[in-house]
């Protein structure tokens, strides 16, 4: 995709929202203010960063032990290779799954092709999600494991200074 130059006023937008919008009512007029250029330019620019691919997405990332899901866990699935897309579009459709993707396998110890996030506020909630998935993904299913998180990373991308 062709991404149309982006002017010295994108770049002060993508450089004020980079590490989150303002925590107010009207956060896009706050950003306007702080760069200079009225509200309504500053969402039309975002659109259109959006729409050409210059940004990829406006999201929430939610801190999820301040949120009170303090059972956080990756479960891993090793799943029959013929039905893996399948299922793991499945098992990405559920409701307490924040996100599901395929990877390789990494023989003889890894043998995992299948990973879904799962919060939970106890690991009694994670451990009844997992028996869900299980459930779901039946005799495709050959071995499962759940990772679970001991701390919070960072979450960022790409940063412009």
């Amino acid at each position: 995709m062709d991404h149309p130059a982006l002017d010295p006023h994108d770049l002060a937008l993508i450089t004020a929202t980079q590490s989150g919008l303002p925590l107010v009512p009207r956060p896009y007029h706050a950003i306007a203010e702080q760069i200079g250029i009225p509200a309504d330019e500053v969402m039309a620019r975002m659109e259109r960063m959006l729409a050409s691919g210059a940004i990829r997405r406006i999201g929430l990332v939610p801190n999820h032990y301040a949120l009170g899901y303090r059972a956080n866990g990756m479960s891993v699935w090793d799943v029959a290779d013929d039905r893996v897309d399948e299922l793991g579009e499945q098992v990405g459709h559920l409701v307490f799954v924040s996100h599901c993707y395929r990877r390789p396998r990494r023989l003889p110890q890894w043998p995992y092709n299948l990973f879904a996030m799962l919060h939970g506020k106890s690991r009694e909630e994670v451990t009844a999600y997992v028996e869900e998935i299980t459930a779901l993904l039946g005799e495709a299913c050959h071995t499962s494991d759940i990772l679970y998180s001991r701390g919070i990373l960072k979450k960022t991308g790409l940063r412009i200074t």
